[in-house]
């Protein structure tokens, strides 16, 4: 299944600028106002209600004030789960991934997470944190842009996506994957994949200018086209709006929800946006400061439950 019904999100209560990720994270602005936190719980509830009343089932995860877990509110690259059947047999199984962190001071999230997911029933469980002890770093959906019924994933090689870490995952999961090089306007590089490409069932959303050469970029055309899906090319600037930042989910009656910010659907051009809502809903929440002072939008926020 390519998308889900069911999302953890995790409300914060120190929500701030992160020191330790802005090194290379050039999204993240510091602000000067003293309200950050505050209106940040407020973009997180709106944006909650606002999927919930499309039908997504949302199960919130109240942070707590110690550990200080700045970025708490983007729980997707500590985990994710999935719904694969075994290879050579009829039978499925729940995996849940752990992966590992750049940050110190994110992997405390993971302590936090850990506690909600071991209440989850899964048949596996693949622990790839220890690999922050080699330096070689995996931060889940946010490095990885997952094409699960192809079993097919894509990234963007970064100092938070190890090619090392790529494989040894690909491995574990069956997967075939597409690294590429992954650069801003000014050629620095891009921190995680889910700022410049999303991919659902029928749109890929993908800024290809981004693909520093030109034989990843073809790679990865040839390999969504041959797979059926239609590409929406997104420029720098809409890029810089979190328009790659997007995450298909499912609604009520199996209907199609695709959330972006609201930053990033009013970077969409008229024609790439009536190209979108033939096929989905779009909920678009502002999150001005969370994307500010965070470096994440709409989709950073969600992790997916299967």
């Amino acid at each position: 299944m390519q998308t889900t019904d069911k999302v953890l999100m995790v409300r914060p209560v120190r929500f701030a600028y992160n020191e330790e990720t802005a090194i290379n994270n050039v999204f993240q602005q510091k602000s000067t106002s003293d309200d950050v936190a505050e209106v940040a719980v407020k973009e997180f509830d709106a944006y909650v209600a606002m999927l919930r009343e499309q039908g997504v089932d949302v199960q919130v995860l109240q942070d707590s004030e110690e550990p200080f877990t700045p970025d708490s509110i983007f729980p997707n690259n500590c985990f994710s789960t999935h719904y694969d059947q075994i290879p050579g047999t009829s039978l499925w199984w729940r995996t849940l991934v752990i992966y590992p962190m750049y940050a110190p001071n994110r992997r405390r999230e993971r302590e936090k997470l850990m506690k909600v997911l071991s209440q989850e029933k899964f048949d596996r469980m693949i622990d790839l944190s220890v690999l922050e002890k080699e330096s070689k770093y995996l931060e889940g959906t946010g490095s990885l842009i997952l094409d699960r019924e192809n079993h097919i994933a894509y990234a963007c090689v970064s100092p938070r996506t190890n090619p090392e870490a790529m494989k040894i995952w690909a491995e574990e999961m069956g997967y075939q994957y597409i690294l590429f090089g992954g650069v801003d306007k000014n050629g620095q590089p891009i921190y995680h994949t889910n700022v410049m490409m999303h991919v659902g069932t029928r749109f890929a959303i993908v800024c290809l200018d981004a693909i520093a050469y030109p034989t990843q970029r073809k790679a990865v055309v040839t390999m969504l086209t041959n797979t059926g899906k239609e590409i929406v090319d997104i420029s720098f600037e809409q890029m810089n709006h979190f328009a790659g930042n997007m995450l298909e989910m499912k609604g009520k009656d199996g209907k199609k929800v695709l959330v972006m910010s609201a930053a990033a659907k009013a970077s969409l051009t008229e024609r790439q946006l009536r190209l979108l809502e033939q096929d989905v809903q779009i909920v678009a929440p502002d999150l001005h400061t969370i994307e500010t002072s965070g470096g994440g939008s709409a989709r950073c926020m969600i992790a997916e439950i299967y």
